[in-house]
């Protein structure tokens, strides 16, 4: 089965880690030779930025309302020990602008960007808040599957039901969105009978150093950079060339990995 080549991570709500996500499998994919492109559509956050070094210009918001302009003028390498690039279009750009970018026109065009990041990479991963304004719209339907990313805990799995209902209505082109659950810092998990999300995710991350900055952190042999692994290859179909001393823990934690092709 060929692998996915474009996903939007989808917060369920602020705060999930889901530009994290992002990041951590844009670097489990580039651990494997592959090229990524990573787009930010979470305009009010602009966490994506934070990954890069210097000066962000032009940013997403720019190219959106500029659709004349290449693509590459606003990618920035991430800076990671892995085999391939990694680009990063961060959105970085003052009130007014980020008001302009969120028009249908400009909403628009980061849909056709985002096609523009498939011919010219592997894989294109695009961070987007909870879905309620034009660009995160347009984002989710842009691409060939959306994971929803929410804390392992009970206000995340609330907020993973509202934006199933949201995407449901505006009639995403992925039916069946797939859920990553992340382990939330200094919490014990979900208080229902399943104990954790785990239970009922697609995809888990778990917990890993707490620092934003320390992303990307997969790139080690430990637990946490075999669970990422094993979620970028649940939520791409995909297969990934990275080797760890106990593939039995590789194993468990990519459990999920046939429930989401339908069984093997």
């Amino acid at each position: 089965m060929a692998s996915i080549r474009s996903l939007a991570f989808v917060g369920a709500v602020g705060g999930a880690g889901t530009t994290r996500t992002a990041v951590e499998c844009a670097a489990a994919l580039a651990r494997d030779g592959r090229e990524v492109v990573v787009l930010d559509a979470a305009y009010a956050t602009q966490g994506l930025g934070e990954f890069v070094s210097g000066r962000i210009d032009p940013d997403v918001t720019e190219l959106c309302l500029d659709p004349d302009r290449p693509l590459a003028d606003g990618l920035y390498d991430l800076d990671a020990a892995v085999d391939a690039r990694i680009e990063l279009a961060p959105a970085h750009a003052p009130f007014e602008r980020l008001a302009r970018a969120t028009g249908d026109d400009a909403a628009q065009v980061l849909g056709e960007r985002v096609a523009e990041a498939v011919a010219r990479a592997d894989h294109v991963i695009v961070d987007v808040p909870p879905v309620a304004a034009n660009p995160p719209i347009a984002a989710v339907h842009s691409v060939d599957r959306v994971a929803i990313v929410a804390p392992d805990t009970d206000h995340g799995a609330d907020g993973r039901r509202r934006q199933r209902d949201v995407l449901r209505d505006i009639d995403v082109p992925d039916g069946d969105p797939a859920s990553v659950a992340v382990a939330a810092p200094g919490s014990a998990g979900r208080s229902d009978e399943s104990g954790s999300a785990e239970a009922d995710a697609d995809a888990t991350i778990p917990r890993g150093p707490s620092e934003f900055a320390a992303a990307p952190a997969c790139l080690g042999t430990d637990t946490f950079a075999a669970g990422v692994v094993a979620a970028t290859e649940t939520l791409f179909e995909t297969e990934l060339d990275v080797e760890f001393e106990d593939r039995g823990v590789i194993g468990r934690l990519g459990a999920g990995v046939d429930r989401v092709r339908g069984g093997e």
